[in-house]
């Protein structure tokens, strides 16, 4: 492998967005701090349009949802959202989520999306979500922590909008650890 392939790799995070209904603010604030701090964002959705926020705002992706690798990408984020909860028993996504895991890669989730890693068995102890939604959450076995931003090993929950500065701010220092 060429050296400036491994770079790349290191410095590329992988964002999924859900087509419909993501939060646009969770997704402006967590794609822009880590352009920010010098990583490539690259989008994955299982839309083969346009992925839509909540507010309109139009996102294209740049990896269909089954054609994503881990091995391309330090880190992998699930940005929330009404539509996320459409994607909570998603296979390919659980799958792609533990696939980072396994390679203890960080993976974040914010707002509705932890659930998504609590079915995908990744959630084992406690973690945040929306406080909506701490009821799925505790279905799969998961205390509910009313906090901004719970980190377990390298897997970061965010609860809302609100704390998804502190939440990119955690991710991209288990992202420097690589």
């Amino acid at each position: 492998m060429r050296i400036e392939n491994l770079i790349h790799k290191k410095r590329s995070v992988l964002l999924f967005l859900p087509s419909q209904n993501f939060n646009e603010h969770e997704f402006l604030i967590i794609s822009n701090s880590l352009e920010a701090a010098g990583y490539k964002i690259f989008i994955v959705s299982d839309s083969s349009f346009l992925c839509i926020g909540s507010n309109g705002l139009k996102i294209k992706n740049d990896v269909l949802l089954f054609n994503a690798r881990e091995s391309n990408f330090a880190g992998f984020i699930i940005i929330g959202g009404s539509g996320t909860r459409n994607y909570w028993s998603n296979s390919s996504l659980q799958n792609l989520a533990k696939k980072f895991a396994s390679k203890n890669k960080p993976v974040g989730a914010i707002c509705s999306a932890p659930i998504v890693l609590a079915k995908a068995g990744l959630l084992s102890e406690n973690a945040t979500c929306f406080p909506d939604d701490k009821k799925a959450l505790e279905r799969e076995g998961v205390e509910f922590k009313n906090m901004p931003v719970v980190k377990i090993n390298k897997i970061v929950t965010g609860q809302d909008p609100a704390s998804s500065t502190e939440f990119i701010n955690t991710f991209l220092f288990e992202l420097s650890k690589l």
